[in-house]
């Protein structure tokens, strides 16, 4: 029992002294008592359980880390092939770029057209040809007779002769032609709505396969087809102009690399995407924080135009001279241009959502520039 107690008072002592809370059977007064070696204050008790929680998770972040850490699918040491292409395409959905076969969707459509027309026309031939017999049988006006007659047999010689097949047979081939045909035409039209990539992003992965080579270069060539390259990602409010963000970011990112400075990776990309390549060609962005610092730039630019133009017309007010007004209108219709400039160029907006917004700008200056030209008029009265 005494060794028992004396490990457990060793494990219980204090870094910063040696000392143990723990009652010492060395240091008992046959007087008055066991007494205490020491006491560990507030500070030192929260210091003592710091660093023990620091040690317990040093010894185990390895293990914690293998068996609850995040999986990823890194792109270093991927075997060449098409497992590296997945890999990479799958890294960022921006670099998901593939063939629509657009001429290769026009041909097909344009044979089935064809095959259909011409059961068409054989349709158009055997009803003039029961219209000039006079529609003996009724077969041009009721379906059930018309059924009936579904082999040749049935028919005179002379229809045998000229015709190949008979209505019912005709109608049923045009039916797997015409659904054919517009499942084929359906799938082309939303092929054709999706959307070409970005420059940059075309480029990233037509750089990306030339130099590495995945797979030998007659079955990456797809690529260089960049007329026929399409894109799965759906359009971003701003892709451009965040485009342009990024590619300022990588190139600050670059010239602060040289000063061993790695404020930008470390804000702008996360643990995980950090994690996925060391090629320095390859940059990884947190989409969430580069649309938070394409809204800050947003804001402040759309602040910046209210502002300016405020102030400027303010300026003109305390002039209180004739030519003012029209200094006024001149830095009204400035504005607003610029203010359509910056939304055409910022945003992904429509025409109709453009001129809305010019509009409502326009009316917030005129609204000043009555202001002010009402207080100018007072104050020369």
């Amino acid at each position: 029992m005494e060794k028992v107690s004396e490990k457990r008072s060793d494990s219980l002592a204090s870094p910063v002294t040696g000392s143990s809370t723990a009652w010492s059977d060395d240091s008992r007064d046959p007087e008055n008592g066991p007494n205490p070696i020491k006491k560990l204050s507030f500070f030192e008790r929260r210091w003592q359980k710091t660093i023990f929680s620091r040690v317990q998770r040093d010894c185990g972040s390895d293990a914690s880390e293998e068996t609850y850490g995040t999986i990823i699918r890194r792109l270093d040491g991927c075997p060449k092939g098409y497992h590296q292409i997945a890999t990479f395409q799958s890294s960022d959905p921006n670099f998901l770029l593939y063939r629509g076969f657009g001429y290769l969707h026009c041909r097909l459509l344009s044979a089935l057209q064809y095959d259909i027309e011409c059961l068409e026309t054989e349709l158009d031939k055997l009803d003039e040809w029961e219209k000039s017999k006079g529609n003996p049988e009724g077969r041009l006006t009721c379906k059930e007779h018309d059924d009936s007659y579904a082999s040749k047999d049935r028919f005179p010689k002379v229809f045998q002769l000229r015709f190949k097949r008979t209505r019912p047979e005709l109608l049923a081939e045009l039916k797997t032609k015409l659904l054919e045909y517009d499942e084929v035409l359906l799938k082309t039209r939303e092929v054709s709505t999706l959307q070409r990539p970005s420059n940059k992003d075309y480029r990233s992965v037509k750089s990306w396969f030339m130099n590495h080579e995945p797979v030998v270069q007659g079955e990456w060539k797809y690529i260089r087809r960049e007329e026929d390259i399409i894109t799965l990602r759906t359009g971003r409010e701003c892709a451009g102009f965040d485009g342009y963000v990024e590619y300022l970011l990588t190139y600050l990112d670059a010239c602060l690399e040289k000063c061993h400075c790695h404020v930008i990776r470390n804000v702008f990309m996360t643990k995980s995407l950090r994690e996925k390549t060391k090629d320095p060609n390859l940059k990884y962005y947190a989409p969430a924080r580069v649309d938070t610092l394409v809204g800050i730039i947003i804001t402040t630019i759309i602040f910046i135009l209210l502002v300016l133009p405020v102030v400027a017309l303010y300026e003109i007010s305390s002039v209180g001279e004739r030519a003012s007004a029209f200094e006024a209108i001149g830095i009204l219709i400035i504005f607003t241009l610029v203010f359509g400039m910056a939304m055409s160029i910022l945003t992904k907006a429509k025409r109709h959502e453009l001129f809305a917004a010019c509009a409502a700008y326009c009316a917030v200056l005129v609204v000043f520039i009555g202001d002010f030209t009402t207080q100018t008029v007072v104050i020369a009265q």
